[in-house]
């Protein structure tokens, strides 16, 4: 288990919630990683934003684009389209039936290679389902980066669709962290 870097512990400070949670898994957990509480923190945001470009660029260094799945991670492809210089797209979660009614929104040609940014991956459902919308629309999607992996078979679920994951943390070494910090003496 690796130590978690001052990031990290400020992204626990600024959005882990104790308690009885539902994720949108169906999954019921202790705990809660609330990405809106990280993502709408100008300093964090735009820290988590580089950290992600950079990721995005190791894993994916042939992509035309970053794409980020609506709503929750929008604002992290924003943040990682500027530190790296990439155009994004925002992948609805379905069709609207007005306006273009595009399910992808922003610039892009078929057989763009496009990285995907997530906030948080639990199941991958959702990542899952922007894989399928971008290849759809004939994108090519090989690698996804998140801030957090919480280590519940989202990788391995991406993995079947032939997309790699890559996390800036994952769940183990941040919960090893706030226990570090809560009981310092075990």
């Amino acid at each position: 288990m690796t130590a978690v870097d001052e990031l990290g512990r400020r992204l626990l400070d600024a959005a882990l919630l104790e308690g009885d949670f539902t994720l949108r898994s169906g999954r019921r957990s202790t705990w809660y990683l609330d990405k809106y509480r990280f993502e709408t923190e100008p300093g964090l945001l735009r820290e988590l934003g580089a950290r992600l470009a950079e990721h995005a660029r190791r894993a994916e260094p042939d992509a035309d684009r970053l794409g980020g799945p609506a709503l929750g991670a929008v604002a992290l492809a924003a943040s990682a389209a500027m530190a790296s210089g990439l155009p994004f797209i925002i992948i609805r979660g379905e069709t609207k039936g007005y306006g273009t009614a595009n399910r992808l929104e922003g610039r892009y040609e078929p057989g763009d290679v496009v990285c995907l940014v997530e906030d948080v991956v639990t199941s991958g459902g959702a990542l899952c389902e922007a894989v399928e919308a971008v290849r759809e629309a004939g994108l090519v999607v090989r690698h996804a980066v998140c801030v957090v992996d919480r280590e519940e078979g989202g990788a391995d679920a991406l993995a079947r669709l032939g997309v790699r994951l890559a996390s800036l943390y994952r769940a183990g070494e941040l919960l090893a962290t706030r226990e570090q910090i809560v009981n310092p003496h075990g």
